[in-house]
């Protein structure tokens, strides 16, 4: 897709349009090696280079991340600390914004995808495509063996839903440990779940979602993936 230059690094989070006008100006800018002096010629993102290097991820931006506690998933400064701080100021500036694919609460560790890609947000988020997340969970007591039918039934009600949650799967590893695989994503549900069943978690980090798992990557930390890797 061709693209006004002032405007593609913009939306890409170098600068403001008035500073992309200077870059041009300026020869900082060049498309398939020539630079121009026209902030309002198009061209393929491609073919452009600032000061000699490529555009960062012209075509969107999608990152695994492994979140630490104390971190929120909102855009709001007034809800304190967020995840998007870990990132380049250059990718927190673009537009489409960098949001996360569904959220995790500041007291939850883990596996959080991020991107600028909105459809592939709604695609991973919709209960309809069954993305399944696994969590793993630390309980303030022992764990009921009944409760893994109880979560697997598809009748289990949290407070305040019209509609129970779908049927979820519960691995019991310790008696105050388990791991539970949802393919639904609503407010803190695994939360509300263990607390519907009597008990309080303690501890939850996600480890996987969809075919994804965190792997090496140390927390706090980030790598790229490809944007067709739920393609």
């Amino acid at each position: 897709m061709m693209r006004r230059l002032d405007q593609l690094l913009a939306n890409l989070g170098y600068c403001s349009r008035s500073e992309a006008r200077e870059w041009i100006r300026a020869g900082r800018v060049t498309i398939r090696g020539v630079a121009t002096d026209d902030f309002g010629a198009k061209a393929q993102a491609a073919d452009v280079l600032v000061d000699g290097a490529p555009l960062d991820y012209p075509d969107g931006l999608l990152l695994i991340v492994h979140k630490p506690l104390g971190l929120v998933c909102s855009h709001e400064e007034r809800e304190g600390p967020n995840v998007y701080s870990l990132l380049p100021e250059r990718w927190r500036r673009r537009n489409p914004v960098v949001t996360s694919v569904g959220r995790l609460d500041k007291d939850t560790s883990g596996l959080l995808l991020l991107t600028d890609q909105s459809e592939l947000v709604h695609r991973l988020t919709s209960p309809k495509h069954k993305v399944p997340k696994i969590y793993r969970a630390t309980l303030e007591r022992d764990l009921d063996p009944a409760i893994v039918a109880l979560f697997a039934g598809g009748t289990l009600q949290l407070e305040g839903e019209k509609l129970p949650c779908v049927p979820a799967e519960l691995k019991i590893l310790g008696p105050r440990v388990a791991e539970l695989t949802l393919t639904e994503g609503k407010y803190h549900q695994v939360r509300r779940m263990f607390a519907a069943a009597g008990n309080t978690v303690l501890t939850l980090h996600r480890r996987r979602f969809g075919h994804l798992e965190l792997g090496e990557l140390p927390v706090g930390q980030w790598r790229e993936l490809p944007l067709v890797t739920f393609g």
